[in-house]
């Protein structure tokens, strides 16, 4: 199981506001590099978002569903990104001050990612995840800025 953990100048409600546009996911997650659909359910329990990983033409079609979604406080999926497999991740926002902390923890299920050794693998998805809460900041953090006025 591998954990990361981000301060985003937002609040957590515009976490959760990201995170619930399932458009959106392949800005953030790293590894997902296109939507193909959105359930209408989203982001509801049991909803899916059906992505693709990869990169052209090598693209794998594959899907991500919502096993909790408790906002603003955390969120869990079920993220299927084959060859790799099957993982938990669990994201918890914890308020602090005018922001907040993201949480986010992976831990592989299925598939080969599971049978890889935690030492081995922890340490590459913690990387990963680096980047992952990098760009869900980006994503928040750009949302929590007021509108620059047109130029003239």
């Amino acid at each position: 199981m591998a954990t990361n953990e981000r301060r985003i100048s937002a609040a957590p409600e515009r976490v959760f506001g990201v995170l619930a546009d399932g458009w959106l996911y392949p800005t953030w997650v790293v590894g997902a590099s296109r939507m193909r659909t959105v359930d209408a359910a989203w982001p509801a329990p049991e909803a899916r978002l059906h992505h693709s990983v990869g990169v052209w033409p090598l693209l794998l079609n594959d899907e991500t569903r919502i096993l909790e979604w408790q906002p603003p406080r955390r969120a869990v999926l079920e993220a299927k990104g084959w060859p790799f497999g099957t993982a938990t991740v669990e994201l918890d926002v914890i308020r602090d001050g005018s922001g907040c902390t993201v949480r986010i923890t992976e831990n592989p299920r299925h598939g080969p990612g599971a049978l890889v050794p935690k030492p081995v693998r922890d340490p590459l998805i913690k990387i990963r995840n680096t980047e992952t809460l990098r760009r869900l900041a980006f994503l928040v953090e750009g949302e929590a800025r007021p509108a620059s006025p047109p130029s003239t």
